[in-house]
């Protein structure tokens, strides 16, 4: 029978999880604070914000303040750590708010990072990288591993699907809280995380930065990075934003790219020379009267351009 879907608070974590999104009783108390008093962490799961937004925020905020209190830690002598409410924060300053309400609740540096990403997941505009990095440290976090082993987990499950392999106890295990992390997500599966989103990763820095941004789809990116000549792959890039072509627009255009350089390159006057010569060595236009009148016209030739200045 399968299971009932749960919430995304419920459902991703752990108890940790529940108790301190869920449970009211965790809230130690609901006020105002300086935003002088707010500190942003040093590990925030959302690094790019679009200014265009940021506007419209401040905008309904100037009209109608801020509707939902930003999520804090204490961090002592009258000091709050931001766990949640990024944007809220850089609107309020936007218009100038000397105060923000806030929400303090008492968590440590790993509850504090488990709640900020699924906050942040829980929101529609995050991009494809950062939707996939906050993934990616949620299941760091829940399965208690490295980058390197959850990655090797997905690899694994998806190799033993294929080839009708049994898993171990603890894989499988693993693998129970990966499928419930994907089913509260809601939008990937373990498998389309593994092959569509994992790859984004690699990507050269200048194609991660425009995806950060919002200017590119990951799909358009993927494309664009099939292109390894690092001044094509600018100039793809840039005419791709700029000029906002389809993905079946740069497709054509790698694949001009890829013709391109599968050709043959012509090979230089020395170089068709030399080889010329070393063919004429080893030939027998030597023993035929009629080519070594031939050839030596063309010796001829050749000593008088040689001779020019």
């Amino acid at each position: 029978m399968a299971k009932p879907r749960q919430s995304l608070a419920q459902s991703i974590g752990s108890s940790v999880i529940q108790k301190f999104i869920s449970d009211p009783n965790s809230i130690q108390s609901s006020q105002t604070a300086s935003i002088d008093q707010i500190y942003l962490p040093s590990r925030q799961p959302r690094r790019y914000f679009d200014a265009g937004k940021i506007q419209q925020l401040a905008h309904s905020i100037r009209e109608h303040g801020i509707l939902e209190p930003l999520l804090v830690r204490p961090l002592g002598a009258e000091k709050f750590e931001l766990v949640a409410g990024e944007r809220r924060l850089r609107a309020a300053q936007l218009v100038g708010l000397i105060e923000v309400p806030i929400t303090i609740r008492d968590l440590d540096d790993k509850q504090s990072l488990q709640v900020a990403l699924i906050e942040n997941l829980q929101r529609e505009d995050l991009n494809p990288i950062e939707e996939t990095e906050a993934i990616l440290d949620l299941l760091i976090i829940e399965l208690g591993v490295d980058q390197q082993e959850v990655i090797s987990l997905l690899n694994k499950a998806a190799n033993a699907k294929k080839r009708s392999q049994e898993l171990t106890e603890n894989v499988f295990r693993q693998l129970e809280i990966v499928e419930e992390i994907f089913s509260s997500v809601g939008r990937l599966s373990p498998e389309s995380f593994r092959v569509s989103r994992l790859p984004l990763l690699n990507l050269p820095n200048e194609i991660l930065d425009a995806l950060r941004q919002g200017k590119l789809e990951y799909t358009k990116a993927k494309a664009i990075a099939q292109v390894k000549d690092k001044a094509q792959q600018d100039e793809l890039l840039t005419a791709a934003i700029q000029e906002d072509l389809s993905l079946s627009q740069i497709k054509e255009r790698v694949a001009m790219v890829k013709a391109e350089g599968a050709k043959e390159p012509t090979p230089s006057l020395k170089t068709r020379f030399e080889s010329a010569y070393q063919r004429a060595k080893k030939s027998k236009v030597w023993d035929s009267p009629k080519k070594q009148k031939a050839l030596e016209k063309l010796l001829e030739t050749l000593e008088k351009l040689a001779d020019e200045e």
